[in-house]
């Protein structure tokens, strides 16, 4: 099955913190970051690792967003999620990796595929990338990522933990 990937912010400044963004690319096969993405991390400040990853190694994966899908406009969402979402609609092989609550809502009510940064450490974890996702849910959970209790322990048994 090929992996195609339109990555939203959140999961790239918090993969970076912990120093994990390599899953993205090492667990697709097609990874775009969308130009609003970019733009709305670049716009978080210079000592942010997720602006020098984008600046450096991530620069090959922005892609351009002509414009944002009508459908999706009319939610009002932040830039980053209204372009990964309007890549959806005109590349229906991609999946959405977005962790805003809002916009995963309404990516399931237009009908886009939608997964997180806790999915992708126990897809990480499944697929032998990582030795522990306990770890690196922990280390997420240390630089401010907020992950309930509930959602943590489903997300340790989809981990095989």
């Amino acid at each position: 099955m090929t992996r195609r990937w339109a990555v939203n912010a959140s999961p790239i400044i918090t993969l970076t913190k912990i120093g994990r963004v390599d899953l993205l690319i090492q667990l697709c096969d097609e990874l775009v970051i969308p130009q609003g993405v970019a733009d709305e991390i670049q716009n978080g400040g210079y000592n942010d690792p997720a602006v020098n990853w984008i600046r450096n190694e991530g620069q090959k994966y922005i892609k351009l967003v002509d414009r944002i899908a009508p459908q999706v406009a009319s939610w009002d969402l932040g830039m980053g999620e209204s372009h990964v979402m309007s890549w959806l609609i005109t590349h229906p092989d991609f999946e959405a990796i977005i962790d805003d609550r809002a916009a995963r809502k309404a990516a399931a009510i237009l009908g886009l595929s939608v997964r997180g940064t806790v999915s992708i450490i126990a897809m990480a974890k499944r697929e032998g990338y990582i030795s522990s996702a306990r770890d690196e849910y922990e280390k997420l959970v240390n630089v401010g990522f907020r992950i309930s209790t509930d959602v943590l322990l489903k997300a340790l048994k989809l981990a095989d933990e």
